[in-house]
Parts: structure tokens; C-alpha cells; sequence
């Protein structure tokens, strides 16, 4: 009997013990998995990961090759201390200093096992915090004043390399670990502790691979990069003397920089730009008399421009190449380029302004911002003001304008933004658009390819936008919900994702050839090529469905991805790869190239990489003590002892007991 007892009292305790760390209802745990998912909790999240350029690497990773383990810990000061090595969760609000002290106090470093951002709303819209720098790629520009601050709010923190994991937390997860975090707080010195477990291992990490050209030689990285689009209204005949017009180039860019690679925390600018123009080719898609137009009408979304102008650059290159990408164009034909930049509403204004960033002070980017001033008076009651930017100003803003200027420096062009000589948060960071950008960038294009000729005042009055257009591109561009789901989306193209649509401009994966039908292409990119080659097409003369390739040149299948396929039209729409002039895919490899001083951005072009990695996991579960576990430990020696010695005596008085009988 005491035997027996013993071994009661010690499954007991050890039932006790693990009591605590099991989240679930015990009455539900019916198989291992239920315990392994009631035991530990997986937390939605989205991580900053390790980026490589030629010099160095940047963003964040686990040193080695192991998973971190750290208690939680909640800071909401910059004067907070860490005891021991801790995941710091820590308020949005609180990032920027965080990672400046990171990176100025090594003592404080060496305590920081892994951080936990908090979201701060659906959209996670920080008005007050950018990443980038004061100047953004200020090595790019076309001008030698490098020190003006375009970005006053920029801290410069996603630059830096950090030996530890980053996530950014979900709405609901951050409810989570708040509550985790003072469990923590409340039961400080005690026995229990809730951990955050990180799995953040990039694979150039583990190669010893740190910077582009050695982690590209080990194959531990891929270059940044995507595919652009360029359509011309109206369609271009190939070969066709007829249709050798000046070019007007109106341009915009779909992608932005963040901290995080899978979420964009404050970069939603150049998104309202792209929405803008495409809300503009879909108001001037209904216009008739565009072919009596004396220029041609030729638009392009560049990707990649938030990590070196990767798209603007390499299609001037295939412009110079004479590429198929770009077949039916050239450089000596573009004779006005127009950039929608961050158009965001000016929610301190009752009628929203623009300002007008010219390239010089050429006669011919004077005539863009008189056609933009016509247009704005056209619109009439909408109130809508155009601005010349600051003579002050260095130049025009960090834009893919640059790449065209220090390509050429008499390039006649124009950035048209809602800021004058810095950026402001409240616009800079807005994804919130306004139908008036579009109707005043369809107008001033119409304008302009009219050139000298009297505009037709009737037809332009006509070039309307499509209010609930604009809405709905919003809501698929911007939001969580619908997103990428939104049925105008799903009407051309079958999004690989059904999460919050991300900026980001991912990697180049394999043989950039044949990119007009290229294997893979990012969402945001395909759907762009589909709704250009819709809205600035006509109709074929074959109708029935398609799934690819058309049969007549000239011809594109919009939709093909869409159950039932897609239909064939006349347009010239195409895809341009996007990444960096200075890579180049061989022998089934990327390699990177030696700088062309032919080339003044080449030269200064970081190459950015992206480390590979196995998995990316962050769950968190609770742990006790380890003088607690040598507690335990004696007291189950001692309950194992206890019980060989009852077994023992028992044993003996058993058989004193049965001799006797």
C-alpha cells in the first residue's frame, strides 16, 4: 500500500506541474496535437528579414542558426531597462527610438533577444513614423545637394542591420500579448514565465554570406525585383510609320519600402499615384478622337523603384537594347514624362492642391505645368489647385523621375505631388485618393497630346472619372478587406494570395527571358497588366476565349486566368522585367556585373538581395523556472527513493507474513 500511494502522490504532482503551461480545456485534449496546440500558441505576425546590398547587409534575422527563446517584456518608455535577455514587446509609437537606442547602446543590444511591434489599427497607418531616411536614395539624385530633408519624420531604422528577430503583430495577436506580457509583470520572480520562440534563420546567415555578390555566388539570396507594365492609348501597330508620334509618358510606381517585408507601415504613397493613373487611362479609354491626337499616349507602372528605381532603370535599358518588352517604342520618341507621385487627399484642406516639381526650367516641362493649370481650371467648381513647386528646392523629389534625368539631363518632365518641399505625414502616409488627381492627370494628358493644336473644349469636358472606380481600387489596393479578393481583381486575375496586399517588390526568381508570358508575376503586377491592356484596348476580331497566347500579332488575352477564360483584344500592353542593371542571369545563376562608368546610376546602385530562409515561426508558451525544475527534480528523486524503500519494506513484510502462514 505505501507503494502504491507514492506512486500516486508523484503522478499527481506532475500533473500539477504541467497544469499551468496548457492553455486549453483538459476535457478537450483528445490526441497530441490537441495538446501541442493547447500547450503553445502560434501568433500572427509578419517579420522583417535580412536583406543584402554590395557593402552589407540590413534588416533582421536570429544570429545563428538556432531558434531564440526569451520571456516577454513590455517597454512603453525609452528609458526602460531589461534585467536579462528579453523579447521586448513594445508600442508603435515607441519604434523609432527603440531601434536608435539599439543601435547606440551596445549594453542595452545584448539584452534584446527579439522584438514584438504592436499594430496600431486596421491599417496599420503610423502617422508619425517612417523608416526611411531623411533623404530617400539620395544617391540617386540628379543634383549635388544631398542634405535636404524631403523626409523630415525619417529615423533611417530600416537600414540598419539587427542581430535579432522582428516581427510586426497582428490586431489580434497584439491583444494576446498584452495579456501575456502582464501575466508576466504580475507574476515576476515566480516560478512560470511566457516565452516568444522565435524561428528566424536566413540561409546567409548560416553560409556566413554577408553581403550581394557572395551570398549570389553561394546562391543564398536572389536579387530584388518584379515585373513593370507599359501600355500605349491607343493601341501601337508594330513597324507602323504611321503611328511615330512624340511620346507623352505618364508614369507612376507600385511598390514602397518597409520595414517589414510582407507589411507596408506608412509607405501607402506611391499606391494612391497608380491609383490615380489607372482611374485617368480608364477616363480617357472612352475618348474617341485619341488617334487624331498629334502625341501618343503611352503610360508605365514601374516596380521596384523603393529599392534603387530598379523598374524605371532597366526600362530605359531595354529601351536602349530595343528589347521585345518594349518593341514599338524608343527613348528618342519619349518627348514629355508626367509622374503621379504621392496624390494622397489633403485632409486639411477643404479643396486639395498639388504641387507641380519640374525638371529644369525647360520651355517644354513649362507647357506640363500650363496644361495642368488648364486642366485645373476645367474642373471648375471641384476647386482643384496647381502649384510650381519651391525654386528653392534642390530638384524634384525622390522620384523615378531621376532616372530618366540622369539618363538624360534635357529631359522635359514633371512630378506631380500633394507636397512642396518635404514631405508631409499627413499626406505622405494617407492612402486615402481623390477622384480630382485622376480627372486632372487625364485632362493635362489629353492636353498635352494635343500639343499645339486648340484643345477641344467639348471632348475635355467630357473626361470624367469614375468615382466608384477609384473607391473600389482603394478598397482592393489598400485594405485587408476586401484586398486583393475585391471582384475587380478577381475579374481579370486569380490572386495567389487572399491576405492584406503587400508593396513590397519580392525577388527576380529565375531566366528573366520571355517576360511578355513570364512563369510567375506578383499579383499587383498582373493585375495592373490585365486592366491597362482592358482599358486601352479594342476589341479583336476572333472573340471566343483564351487562356494565353492569342493567335494575331498585336493581340493580348485579358483574363485568361478566370474560370472560363479570357478574351483576345487589340492592345499593346506588355511586361518589363525589374531588377537591378547590374545582374545578370547565367549559366542558370545570377551574377552580379562590374559598374559601366556610362552608367552614373548603375555605379551607385546598391544590388539588393534578399537572404533565403527555411521557415519563419513566432509562437509563444509558458516555461517554468529552473530552480523550479531542480525543485521538482529533488522531489521526485525523493518520491522515487521514498518508494523503493515502501516497495522494499513492503516486499519483506509481505513474505515475514506469508512464511508465517
Amino acid at each position: 500500500m505505501g507503494g502504491g500511494s507514492a506512486l500516486s502522490l508523484a503522478v499527481c504532482l506532475v500533473l500539477a506541474v504541467l497544469a499551468p503551461a496548457v492553455s486549453g480545456d483538459g476535457a478537450t485534449l483528445e490526441s497530441v496535437p490537441d495538446l501541442v496546440k493547447a500547450m503553445y500558441l502560434n501568433i500572427e505576425s509578419f517579420p522583417c528579414v535580412r536583406l543584402l546590398n554590395l557593402s552589407g547587409e540590413i534588416g533582421c534575422s536570429n544570429p545563428g542558426s538556432e531558434k531564440i527563446i526569451a520571456p516577454i517584456v513590455r517597454l512603453t518608455k525609452g528609458s526602460d531597462q531589461l534585467v536579462q535577455p528579453s523579447t521586448v514587446l513594445l508600442p508603435s509609437d515607441q519604434m523609432s527610438d527603440f531601434f536608435l537606442r539599439v543601435s547606440n547602446d551596445p549594453e542595452f543590444h545584448q539584452k534584446v533577444s527579439g522584438v514584438l511591434i504592436e499594430s496600431n489599427g486596421a491599417n496599420n497607418n503610423l502617422q508619425e513614423l517612417s523608416p526611411d531616411g531623411k533623404f530617400p536614395q539620395d544617391a540617386f539624385a540628379p543634383y549635388s545637394n544631398r542634405s535636404h530633408n524631403w523626409n523630415p519624420a525619417g529615423s533611417g531604422i530600416m537600414w540598419n542591420r539587427y542581430d535579432f528577430p522582428v516581427f510586426l503583430l497582428s490586431e489580434e495577436s497584439t491583444r494576446v500579448l498584452q495579456k501575456v506580457s502582464e501575466k508576466n509583470k504580475k507574476t515576476d520572480n515566480g516560478y512560470k514565465a511566457n516565452v516568444a520562440e522565435f524561428d528566424l534563420v536566413m540561409q546567409t546567415t548560416k553560409a556566413q554570406t554577408h553581403d550581394s555578390a557572395s551570398c549570389l555566388k553561394e546562391r543564398s539570396c536572389l536579387p530584388l525585383g518584379g515585373h513593370s507594365v507599359w501600355a500605349s492609348l491607343p493601341p501601337i501597330k508594330n513597324g507602323s510609320t504611321e503611328h511615330q508620334k512624340p511620346i507623352v509618358l505618364a508614369i507612376t510606381s507600385q511598390d514602397s519600402a518597409s520595414f517589414f517585408r510582407d507589411r507596408s507601415i506608412g509607405s501607402d504613397s506611391p499606391i494612391s499615384g497608380l491609383i490615380a493613373l489607372l482611374t485617368a487611362v480608364d477616363a480617357l479609354s472612352h475618348i474617341h478622337d485619341l488617334r487624331n491626337l498629334k502625341k501618343q499616349l503611352v503610360f508605365a507602372v514601374f516596380n521596384g523603384e523603393a529599392w534603387g528605381y530598379l523598374g524605371s532603370r532597366k526600362f530605359l535599358q531595354e529601351l536602349d537594347k530595343g528589347a521585345d518588352s518594349v518593341n514599338g517604342i524608343n527613348s528618342l520618341m519619349i518627348d514629355q514624362v508626367v509622374e503621379i507621385g504621392s496624390v494622397g487627399k489633403a485632409v486639411i484642406e477643404k479643396y486639395p492642391s498639388f504641387y507641380v516639381h519640374a525638371a529644369g526650367n525647360s520651355s517644354a516641362s513649362n507647357k506640363i505645368l500650363d496644361a495642368l493649370q488648364s486642366a485645373s481650371k476645367s474642373l471648375g467648381s471641384d476647386n482643384v489647385k496647381v502649384k510650381q513647386a519651391a525654386s528653392s528646392n534642390p530638384g524634384v523629389p525622390p522620384s523615378s523621375l531621376m532616372s530618366f534625368i540622369r539618363k538624360n539631363m534635357s529631359t522635359s518632365g514633371v512630378v506631380l505631388e500633394d507636397f512642396d518641399s518635404h514631405f508631409s505625414n499627413r499626406f505622405y502616409h494617407s492612402y486615402l485618393d481623390n477622384p480630382a488627381a485622376a480627372a486632372l492627370v487625364a485632362r493635362s494628358l489629353y492636353i498635352l497630346a494635343s500639343a499645339n493644336s486648340v484643345v477641344d473644349l467639348m471632348t475635355l469636358n467630357t473626361i470624367k472619372v469614375n468615382v466608384s472606380l477609384v473607391e473600389e481600387l482603394i478598397g482592393c489596393l489598400l485594405t485587408c478587406k476586401p484586398g486583393l479578393s475585391c471582384g475587380l481583381v478577381k475579374s481579370f486575375i486569380s490572386p495567389s494570395s487572399t491576405s492584406c496586399p503587400s508593396h513590397y517588390v519580392g525577388v527576380f526568381l529565375d531566366d528573366p527571358s520571355g517576360t511578355q508570358f513570364p512563369s510567375y508575376a506578383d499579383d499587383t503586377s498582373r493585375f495592373v497588366w490585365n486592366f491597362l491592356a482592358d482599358k486601352t484596348s479594342t476589341l479583336a476580331g476572333n472573340k471566343s476565349s483564351c487562356t494565353g497566347k492569342c493567335g494575331d500579332e498585336g493581340e493580348v488575352c485579358v483574363g485568361a486566368e478566370v474560370e472560363g477564360g479570357g478574351r483576345c483584344v487589340v492592345s499593346t500592353t506588355r511586361y518589363v522585367p525589374a531588377y537591378s542593371t547590374r545582374v545578370k542571369f547565367e549559366d542558370n545563376a545570377w551574377h552580379v556585373l562590374p559598374a559601366n562608368s556610362s552608367d552614373p546610376m548603375g555605379v551607385v546602385d546598391p544590388v539588393w538581395t534578399e537572404s533565403y530562409w527555411n521557415t519563419i515561426g513566432l509562437r509563444v508558451y509558458a516555461v517554468q523556472d529552473s530552480t523550479f525544475d531542480w525543485l521538482i527534480l529533488l522531489a521526485g528523486l525523493s518520491i522515487t527513493a521514498a518508494s523503493y524503500c515502501a516497495v522494499h519494506v513492503g516486499r519483506a513484510y509481505i513474505s515475514k507474513v506469508v512464511k508465517r502462514d
